[in-house]
């Protein structure tokens, strides 16, 4: 590590070179050296990305990002405002300057690469008030060659030993005017809202991953990472395209609360030529801690089926009665269907008492460790043993956080138990209603990504690792990398599901194609894809094609991966079925071999397990033509094609979404392979390597 003392002599560093947004949207203009003082630059290892932070005429510190000599950020605020103090913005003096950098390689225990380079240049810059209170406060870039994140840290100190935080004052400053896709914040509906695709100078109040193409073509995805003991973070627009860091409220007047020492979150800027490179970053995964388990091979990447989908279409009930769907019998049925198909897990929702009533909002009769009457649960762990399956818990919380923070020991002790190695957990209530009871008795109200919830959250996630249990969060706290610190927080929602197929309303053939290049760029998510008759409630039709159906399995990536219809509907399409059977969720490759936000993408994932490699190619309402070169494939082997593509006449709108066409054919690396994609459809393929024995 370099360590400098700064002086007046910084004030020879370089003059930022940053753009300006005016009539072309490409040009790059001087900053006027009158408005703007350069006190540090700092580049990615490559040289392409420059970093330049600058002070205004106020003292304000201010950075800006160009790239391959081409402005992306024109300079923006950093800062942070308190409850009760002054904010720290103006008036400030660079004191202190450090760089660093690494270039090392880690390896994931499951996931969609095996092996991650990390590759970066780091800067860490001290400032301090010239007068007043004289708080001191570190910015830390690190800086990849396809992004960027840096981060507040505060040093315990005599004028600040406890932060309240009322917000930052962080800014993003596009200098040039693009298209965004993105979903609204602070909606009662939480994270569950379809993308919007406007100009940059029409989004309104925006969650993360935003994802933003420039007049230029280069891509952008602002996100954060690390997401620990802080509140998260949405994207407010200001004037014209810039966009300022607005904190998720909490039940009390600061938005963030800590006692120093401490830092933020990352806040990170992934950059790309196109939309396939967001999705080939690491930067989000790299800026996290690593593992702190330790030893997870008890953590085992698995498919199930489930006791949900009933449910979602209404023809059966979490709550007892007639139609309960979590009965011993029913359960036997999904364990029997699990085993003979090679699936080794089966979710089961309503097990519990609590369920009875109105749950929604307030679950407070929720008990995670006794089972309804009709759930017979030593004997289905018994049977579901003796098969070679698990059984998937499910702990809804109906928002009541507390509630459950006072069951977390219990709980998971009987999921260890009971053989229940993943536990699928819900918050089901409005945002910014979420049960919160003090020690004192004293009850309040929080929203899901406030600072109390991202704590509980990962409060469950370290007390389910006691007991070796994984996490599926629904309802939950955005993905910001944590599974690499906590590899049991498996996968979570977070957005709209398969469910919202049942219902009026239903996603339309591009939403998986936007969450890909927007949600997705966070971490994985449990779609519950698979849902092979294409019917919702009441006989409704998906808008998808059987093909897609199963293409979505290598699309979206979840290291727990439901086959979300019921066993009756697979009998009927057993054909397709196995490409569900046979496709893995563990993964030592990964990559995207197209694809446009909202329109269409092609992915290819290598089996981790084996010499497989796996294609999944969808569109959206417009059918496509995608040639597909095979160069991922490895050298110097053969491969059968076991291809599950649309059928003649296939379209989401028509019965003839269920056109499918099965086939084989013999490739190898340097052949190419032309995709035809239907209306709302899709393509599965498996390249199963010649020489070795198939699996069964």
């Amino acid at each position: 590590m370099k360590h400098l003392r700064i002086g007046a002599a910084m004030a020879l560093a370089m003059v930022a070179t940053a753009g300006v947004a005016q009539t072309d949207p490409n040009a790059v203009a001087q900053i006027p050296t009158t408005a703007f003082k350069s006190v540090a630059t700092a580049t990615s290892p490559d040289r392409s990305l420059v970093v330049t932070i600058a002070f205004d005429n106020d003292g304000r510190p201010t950075y800006a990002v160009t790239r391959r000599g081409k402005a992306i950020l024109n300079p923006g605020k950093l800062g942070v405002m308190f409850t009760d103090a002054p904010k720290i913005e103006r008036n400030l003096e660079l004191i202190g300057k450090s760089t660093d950098s690494a270039d090392t390689s880690w390896t994931q225990p499951f996931g969609e690469w095996k092996t991650i380079r990390d590759r970066h240049n780091e800067l860490t810059l001290r400032f301090r008030e010239k007068s007043g209170l004289k708080r001191e406060m570190d910015v830390v870039f690190r800086i990849f060659d396809d992004g960027l994140g840096f981060r507040y840290s505060f040093p315990d100190q005599p004028n600040l030993h406890r932060a309240n935080i009322a917000d930052e004052l962080t800014e993003f400053a596009f200098a040039q005017n693009g298209t965004a896709w993105w979903k609204p914040a602070y909606q009662w509906n939480r994270e569950e809202y379809l993308y919007n695709k406007t100009s940059l100078d029409a989004v309104g109040t925006a969650q993360t991953v935003m994802t933003v193409q420039l007049a230029d073509g280069t891509h952008a995805a602002l996100h954060e990472a690390a997401l620990v003991d802080y509140a998260a973070m949405n994207l407010a627009r200001g004037e014209g395209n810039t966009f300022k860091a607005s904190l998720t409220p909490g039940a009390g007047a600061p938005k963030v609360s800590r006692m120093a020492p401490f830092a933020s979150p990352w806040r990170t800027v992934i950059l790309a030529d196109d939309a396939p490179g967001l999705y080939m970053s690491h930067l989000e995964l790299n800026l996290n801690e690593p593992n702190k388990l330790g030893d997870v091979s008890w953590l085992k990447p698995a498919k199930f089926v489930g006791v949900w989908w009933n449910m979602i279409k209404g023809d059966w009930s979490w709550a007892t009665g007639p139609q309960h769907g979590a009965t011993t019998a029913h359960v036997k049925t999904y364990i029997d269907f699990a085993a003979a198909n090679r699936i080794p897990g089966v979710l089961v929702e309503g097990w519990n008492v609590g369920w009875d009533g109105d749950w929604f909002g307030n679950g407070n009769a929720m008990e995670f460790d006794r089972p309804t009457p009709d759930f017979d649960a030593a004997e289905l762990y018994r049977y579901a043993r003796a098969k070679g399956v698990h059984l998937v818990g499910h702990h809804e919380t109906g928002g009541s956080a507390s509630h459950y923070d006072a069951q977390l020991d219990r709980a998971f002790s009987y999921a260890r138990d009971h053989g229940i190695p993943v536990v699928k957990t819900g918050y089901v209530t409005d945002a910014g209603q979420i049960e919160r009871v003090d020690a004192d008795g004293t009850r309040k109200r929080e929203w899901h990504e406030g600072q109390w919830m991202v704590n509980h959250y990962l409060r469950v996630v370290q007390t389910a690792a006691k007991y070796r249990v994984g996490i599926d969060s629904h309802e939950p706290v955005k993905d910001t990398g944590l599974r690499r610190t906590y590899p049991n927080w498996l996968s979570r929602e977070g957005g709209r599901g398969m469910e919202y197929n049942s219902w009026p309303g239903k996603n339309p053939p591009n939403h998986e194609a936007n969450m890909f290049f927007t949600q997705w760029l966070g971490g994985p998510m449990d779609f519950t894809p698979g849902v092979l008759s294409l019917e919702g409630q009441g006989g409704s039709a998906i808008l998808s094609t059987e093909a897609k159906q199963l293409a979505l399995y290598v699309v979206i990536y979840s290291p727990v991966q439901m086959a979300a219809d019921t066993p009756e509907n697979y009998a009927k399409h057993m054909d397709a079925f196995q490409f569900i059977r046979d496709v893995p969720v563990d993964w030592s490759d990964t990559r995207v071999l197209n694809g446009a936000v909202g329109d269409y993408v092609t992915v290819a994932r290598k089996d981790r397990a084996s010499d497989d490699w796996y294609l999944g190619s969808i569109t959206n309402e417009a059918a496509r033509t995608l040639p597909v070169a095979l160069d991922f494939l490895d050298a110097g082997r053969t491969y059968t094609a076991e291809i599950y593509r649309d059928g003649a006449g296939a379209d989401y709108r028509t019965a003839a979404r269920h056109a499918i066409a099965i086939e084989k054919r013999t490739v190898r690396k340097g052949d190419t392979m032309t995709l035809a994609l239907a209306p709302g459809g899709g393509q599965a393929i498996r390249f199963v390597a010649t020489g070795r024995a198939r699996r069964r």
